[in-house]
């Protein structure tokens, strides 16, 4: 391991070779002459070899000197570079932020969000993936990612509607509690909306209620894939009378879409939704007083990552 004197003695060094004169090698150095001579002769000493040398009153490099100058330039080359990559992550220009997101969230905020801190961080290392909410909320807490991108008040059937429940009750939204220790920032508000065959009965219409599509089959996410998006869009229908026939399962939202413009059934989902071809699936308001699903993001203050820290204040 070189000692940070050590790097003075080299640094010291390809200055003296760069003059070929220690007092002007001096002066550059901000040291006097017999202090820059100590330092060449006890890197000369610790080396074991003559890196100047006097030739009929000139002062030369000897051969061991030209081979040991361009390696010393490399090696102070990749010093700086590691001073400089160490001061820029410490600022969180470097590094990796652990981003975990739900699928709902990919088509504005996402693109939205992730775009601004790529323009001002354009060197960290995204690591990306599409996440449960209940599975983000468990890797922040153990640790595993730096930001959530999820959905942490479920609505609950019948709040905000006409047949409102006792249910506990935020803004119009139950709230299911995060981890405790973990910190949030809303930064969307969406309604729930129907997803319909371009050439469906409803289709010409600008919004419709809920109790229309209770005979029409459904195109549903599998529960196994987010059970609390599932089961709550689920409660939505029985408050408003009727219980969704679902015929086709999906795990995200495009295949979603791709099903309703097939005609195979109707859908419901968060906005905003995945652009389309309106000719073949539209997009309906909900009537219905629901409430809406809030986007946050969702991060530890325990974790002192500085790229954690450069994304909060670009958010």
């Amino acid at each position: 391991m070189i000692s940070c004197m050590e790097l003075r003695q080299l640094r010291s060094f390809v200055v003296v070779a760069e003059e070929m004169n220690v007092g002007r090698a001096a002066t550059r150095l901000h040291l006097t002459q017999p202090s820059l001579s100590r330092q060449i002769a006890a890197l000369e000493h610790d080396l074991g070899v003559e890196l100047f040398a006097r030739v009929r009153r000139r002062f030369v490099m000897t051969a061991a000197g030209e081979t040991f100058l361009a390696e010393a330039k490399d090696l102070l080359r990749r010093a700086d570079e590691a001073v400089r990559a160490a001061q820029r992550t410490q600022r969180g220009e470097l590094g990796t932020l652990r981003f975990r997101f739900v699928q709902s969230a990919t088509f504005e905020v996402l693109p939205r969000i992730l775009g601004g801190f790529r323009a001002a961080y354009p060197e960290v290392v995204l690591d990306l993936e599409s996440l449960t909410t209940l599975r983000q909320t468990e890797a922040l807490r153990d640790g595993r990612i730096d930001v959530g991108l999820l959905r942490p008040n479920t609505p609950a059937a019948g709040v905000g509607t006409s047949h409102r429940s006792s249910g506990e009750r935020s803004g119009g939204t139950a709230v299911v509690q995060l981890a405790p220790g973990l910190a949030s920032r809303v930064v969307s508000s969406d309604p729930l909306v129907a997803v319909l065959p371009a050439r469906h009965r409803l289709a010409k219409r600008k919004r419709l209620r809920l109790e229309e599509l209770a005979e029409d089959p459904f195109v549903f996410y599998s529960r196994a894939s987010g059970p609390a998006v599932h089961d709550t869009i689920v409660s939505f229908c029985r408050v408003a009378g009727f219980t969704p026939r679902v015929e086709q399962e999906a795990t995200d939202v495009q295949t979603i879409v791709s099903l309703v413009a097939a005609g195979l059934g109707v859908s419901l989902l968060i906005s905003p939704t995945p652009p389309s071809n309106p000719d073949a699936v539209v997009y309906r308001e909900l009537s219905d007083d629901l409430p809406p699903w809030q986007l946050s993001v969702v991060w530890s203050p325990d974790n002192r990552s500085p790229v954690l820290a450069r994304f909060l204040e670009v958010l």
